[in-house]
């Protein structure tokens, strides 16, 4: 669970039990970019999510965590309009919900744990289809898109990937496609759900050092879940833990990431020190 920490990052201040906190470390609405109030997700009659409220600051990093099954990508799912929900999501003060879909795309661009691939799809035009939003009805890609789309996959190393099917890479390749295509979509807010899963540390490492640079260069606002704590607390400049389907806890990395809150709602037993930059870093210990 230990990783090398990255210096650097902003902070925000504590909110427990409700999340009711910017990135900035106070409620201000102007400053937030995503807000989402009150979100709860029933799915076959059974509560998923309930009372959600999160804000995140323009150009903010959100690290969305928790233990398997707490509801951490269902959370993603329902604020990228994929499921259905009660409560509010708003971007820059409009609600998602009364949104056309291409008008969304052009807002949120969400990269889901594990998509659906064409086999026979190639790299490239699997990425071209992030900028779906932007091309007219019954019209096809110009050159801006395409460029935009080359751009991206050089970005993320897989140029030399473009014309290969997507049933031809590994899984690690597979998920950096995903990434490409949210990317390409140009959208102010990014949700990324499980970014690393299936990476080697070489290309997790590079993916969140790509999608930090986007933010800091584009002022994007990222969420994004991520089972790996110390890496979630490298990158993340505020951090919200979700239990039971409801928020535990909210607040800065150092703050979120306590061995009492670990431990509690994780079920481990964890060494939390202070890394690089004054992130946390946490250390499974054995009993």
């Amino acid at each position: 669970m230990t990783t090398t920490g990255r210096e650097g990052g902003d902070t925000a201040a504590a909110g427990r039990e409700g999340g009711d906190v910017t990135a900035a470390g106070r409620e201000d609405d102007r400053a937030s970019r995503l807000r989402v109030r009150d979100l709860s997700v029933v799915l076959d009659r059974r509560t998923v999510l309930s009372g959600v409220r999160l804000d995140v600051r323009a150009g903010g990093w959100l690290a969305v965590i928790g233990a398997n099954g707490a509801g951490k990508s269902t959370l993603l799912r329902a604020v990228a309009g994929v499921l259905p929900y009660s409560g509010e999501v708003l971007v820059d003060g409009a609600p998602v919900r009364r949104l056309r879909p291409r008008e969304r795309a052009r807002l949120i661009a969400y990269a889901p744990q594990s998509p659906a691939l064409p086999a026979d799809m190639t790299v490239f035009d699997y990425a071209l289809l992030g900028r779906t939003p932007y091309i007219p009805y019954l019209g096809r890609e110009d050159r801006r898109d395409r460029e935009v789309t080359a751009s991206v996959l050089e970005r993320l190393d897989l140029a030399v990937l473009a014309a290969r099917p997507l049933g031809h890479l590994s899984g690690g390749e597979r998920q950096r496609v995903v990434l490409a295509r949210a990317l390409v979509q140009q959208a102010p807010v990014l949700l990324l759900d499980e970014p690393t899963t299936a990476l080697d540390l070489g290309h997790q490492q590079q993916v969140m050092e790509l999608v930090d640079r986007l933010r800091l260069a584009d002022g994007l606002t990222v969420v994004t879940t991520l089972h790996d704590l110390s890496l979630a607390g490298q990158y993340a400049d505020a951090m919200t833990l979700v239990s039971a389907g409801r928020v535990a806890a909210s607040g800065t990395p150092a703050e979120v990431l306590t061995g009492e809150l670990i431990g509690e709602h994780f079920d481990a037993r964890v060494r939390v020190s202070t890394g690089p930059g004054g992130r946390p870093e946490v250390h499974l210990e054995r009993p």
